[in-house]
């Protein structure tokens, strides 16, 4: 009787184990839920210095901070930081040119993180290229995880203390996504602080939710929030509950290959930090991006579908571009930028965002567009090339920041011209 015992303890030890290993391992997979509400300290609370109450986070002014992007292995001699700095308006500031009233032209750029350019000092932004080539300073807020809604937002709020001729509004394709979005972590999982606003559609008209969080205390305990975040997000139902894993956490962790190629690159990489040292002939980074890219790929084709779904959604806000322009006097442009993981998708299958920037161009006159893939098209095909090799993943180098300054700088040349 006792060594059946024995060999029934040993294998629930095992399973237990192997579960413990499963869901610690699924943890650290992006690309998978594994708890509803995690848990937020007042530690990481502290840090989120870019709480704001209107538009959920937001640069703060006058600010310097370096960022280790991870642009190494250990032990390689090569640059790791890049400095972000913001003026005295929370714009990323602009090194080539200071603001000057007196200039023929003047520029401000919204949007995400691919607008503020992330992953690249100061000097390497698109921003400050456009501003060498006009000789003009180029305002720049954009704002990390911003979706369209946020972003005009923000140029709402902004706009009247820095005025200028030129607005380009650029956004990535995963806007439509966070327009839908009220908590981040619905869709983005692990994003646990940042909590927005966000415009529905009511009889054609939108009209603005505003977030459910007035103070930053708040976010200690989002749980009480829970069906407000249910109602308004749109990515519970059908994003987040569909890729929350539950027991037995093995089978959701072997149920991917993929799953198992991350793990092993992500530990592999605490093993080379742990030594100080890279594994000679293993590149663990670009294993874990690339695993991760293609974990990515039903994110993608849920966006995709969402541009099929929430078309009128995403008009409406550019329509509302539009007439705040019209409002204040000054030149709108919509630029669509691609992050890593759409356009390694994209360059096979064409943009998720389908017939977008065509339709916009036949409604609006007044609206200037610019699709950056048609642009941005390596000879070899090897879009990886534009971004930054290691990293956070996917912004642009600064030599794409350049190329793209250089088309903005054609679009403004011609609505000058034009005048």
């Amino acid at each position: 009787m006792l060594p059946f015992v024995a060999i029934a303890l040993a294998v629930v030890g095992g399973v237990v184990t192997l579960e413990l290993v499963s869901y610690r391992s699924l943890e650290r997979i992006p690309s998978v839920a594994t708890e509803e509400f995690p848990e937020i300290d007042r530690e990481l609370l502290g840090k989120f210095s870019s709480f704001d109450p209107e538009l959920g986070w937001v640069p703060q002014s006058n600010r310097e901070k370096q960022k280790d992007t991870g642009d190494h292995l250990p032990g390689e001699e090569v640059r790791s930081v890049v400095t972000y700095s913001t003026d005295e308006y929370a714009s990323r500031v602009c090194p080539a040119k200071d603001r000057d009233e007196e200039s023929a032209v003047t520029v401000s750029t919204y949007g995400d993180s691919y607008c503020f350019c992330r992953e690249v000092d100061n000097d390497e932004t698109f921003q400050h290229y456009l501003a060498q080539e006009l000789d003009t300073h180029v305002g720049n807020y954009g704002g990390g995880n911003y979706g369209l809604d946020q972003a005009l937002m923000r140029l709402k709020r902004t706009y009247p203390d820095d005025p200028t001729d030129y607005v380009f509004m650029v956004v990535t394709a995963s806007s439509i996504a966070r327009i839908l979005s009220v908590w981040k972590h619905y869709q983005e999982f692990g994003n646990i602080l940042a909590v927005k606003p966000r415009y529905v559609l009511e009889d054609d008209r939108l009209e603005r939710i505003e977030s459910p969080i007035d103070e930053k205390e708040e976010l200690l305990d989002l749980e009480s929030k829970s069906d407000f975040l249910h109602e308004f997000d749109f990515h519970y139902d059908h994003w987040f509950e569909p890729h929350l894993a539950s027991i037995p956490y093995t089978a959701d962790f072997l149920e991917k290959r993929d799953h198992l190629r991350y793990a092993g690159a992500t530990a592999g990489k605490e093993l080379e930090r742990r030594a100080g040292r890279s594994i000679l002939g293993i590149d663990f980074d670009q294993a874990q991006t690339r695993s991760a890219l293609r974990l990515e790929r039903p994110r993608v084709l849920y966006h995709e579908r969402l541009f099929e779904t929430h078309e009128p959604l995403f008009d409406a806000l550019i329509e509302e571009f539009v007439d705040y322009a019209d409002e204040r006097d000054f030149e709108p442009v919509f630029v669509m930028v691609q992050q890593l993981r759409y356009a390694t998708y994209e360059s096979e299958h064409g943009p998720i965002y389908g017939d977008l920037m065509t339709r916009l161009d036949d409604r609006y006159d007044e609206l200037k567009t610019i699709d950056m893939a048609t642009h941005l098209s390596p000879d070899d095909g090897d879009v990886e090339s534009l971004y930054v090799e290691r990293g956070e993943g996917g912004h642009y180098s600064p030599e794409t920041n350049a190329e793209i300054a250089a088309v903005l700088a054609d679009a403004i040349e011609v609505k000058t011209a034009a005048k």
